[in-house]
């Protein structure tokens, strides 16, 4: 008996209760998504006709959408092979640490840190100790920025002069981008720790590393040795009691970044989701019976959801959905997986931010008795459910759906 958690990073499916508030309203990544592809828009160079995710379809994606967005069609007429639903967020923020840390039984009930859009973003205060405790000769960029167009635009002077370009967005993040050779990754690395240090007095969730490679405009390509330095979570996480009973607790890709390290046994480094989704196979065939394994598939969000790309987050969903009857095939009697996100991301709203949304609830195994379980009020609905599950202590927050 064991659990596997899909994260599908930044993919919503429906304005959640209180988007209007955080100015989201009408957003809906994967209804959005369907309509652009059956109308025929987007790049047909890449992808044509509808969207094509015949799997998550029949575990009953299409039917948890319509709970949320009436406006859209029901993708799928007949019953589902999974349990399916949705879920809204308790959490202040639209956050990649808030949902998955809610994720796993702890919604984050206070405001994180937040730079203003103006430029400069950042305080003079912080800029300064950054300077002068990493030894740079002064930053580039200071403002709200995409992490692609800010790179297009500085990337030479950052290579001429060594200024780090840094930026940040509607999220709690101080980023940093730096050439990985000119200016060195382990430097990378090393000036994002100070300015981790730093940040903390600001309450701010992440400081990220964001190395590229590229000699000139046009050229420049981030590379998957990003680093997200977060804040560790204040109190345990399904993960960390998970750990403290002796239980194998697999993080592959950045979850290991998004807790701090805390609560895993084992952290897989990933370059993708093609390469995340085979590690969480390799996991389902070998990982030992009360284990927990945990996946986030970062390419729906940094590379098509940010970049405003629908034909590529399109695209990324047929991929993902394509190796899901490998992943079944790996399940044992008695194992439980779930797939879900941690928030919006709609590559069809203005901007380049998050979308507060409500999230899927995908959860299916050998012994899973399918049906639908509504719109839960909160992501912890995960965990408590993965804690019943595997016979772990209740969590302080949310209500299992199994």
């Amino acid at each position: 008996m064991r659990a596997l958690i899909g994260v599908l990073d930044s993919f919503g499916i429906g304005a959640a209760p209180d988007a209007a508030r955080f100015g989201d309203a009408g957003a809906n990544t994967f209804g959005h998504i369907a309509q652009a592809c059956a109308a025929g828009r987007g790049d047909s160079t890449r992808r044509t006709g509808p969207l094509r995710v015949p799997n998550l379809l029949a575990l009953g994606l299409g039917l948890a959408a319509s709970q949320t967005d009436p406006r859209m069609p029901v993708m799928r007429n007949g019953p589902a092979t999974g349990r399916y639903g949705a879920a809204s967020e308790l959490s202040k923020g639209k956050d990649t640490p808030s949902g998955h840390w809610e994720m796993m039984g702890l919604p984050v009930d206070y405001d994180w840190g937040y730079f203003p859009a103006t430029i400069p973003s950042f305080p003079k205060a912080l800029t300064d100790a950054f300077i002068r405790e990493s030894g740079v000769p002064g930053i580039l960029g200071d403002c709200h920025a995409s992490g692609t167009v800010i790179i297009e635009q500085h990337g030479e002077e950052h290579i001429r002069t060594g200024k780090p370009i840094c930026y940040t967005s509607a999220d709690s993040v101080f980023q940093i981008a730096a050439h990985e050779t000119h200016f060195g990754l382990e430097r990378l690395y090393e000036v994002c720790r100070i300015a981790r240090r730093l940040a903390d007095g600001y309450n701010v969730g992440r400081v990220i590393a964001r190395p590229f490679v590229g000699e000139k405009r046009g050229e420049f390509q981030r590379t998957y040795n990003r680093h997200d330095y977060a804040m560790p979570p204040r109190q345990d996480t399904l993960l960390d009691i998970a750990k403290s009973h002796g239980r194998e607790v697999i993080g592959i890709g950045k979850i290991s970044d998004i807790f701090a390290g805390r609560g895993l046994t084992q952290s897989i480094h990933t370059e993708g989701n093609a390469d995340t989704f085979a590690r969480l196979i390799d996991c389902a065939a070998s990982a030992p019976d009360g284990s927990i394994t945990f996946a986030n598939f970062v390419d729906f969000d940094q590379s098509y959801g940010h970049r405003r790309d629908v034909a590529g987050y399109a695209g990324a969903l047929e991929d993902f959905d394509a190796r899901i009857p490998a992943l079944q095939a790996a399940l044992r009697p008695g194992d439980l997986v779930v797939f879900s996100a941690d928030h919006g991301c709609d590559p069809t709203m203005p901007g380049s931010d998050h979308t507060r949304e409500y999230i899927p609830v995908i959860a299916f195994g050998p012994s899973i008795a399918p049906g639908p379980v509504g719109k839960r009020g909160s992501f912890a609905d995960i965990g408590q459910s993965i804690a019943a599950h595997l016979g772990l202590p209740k969590l302080a927050h949310g209500a299992s759906f199994l």
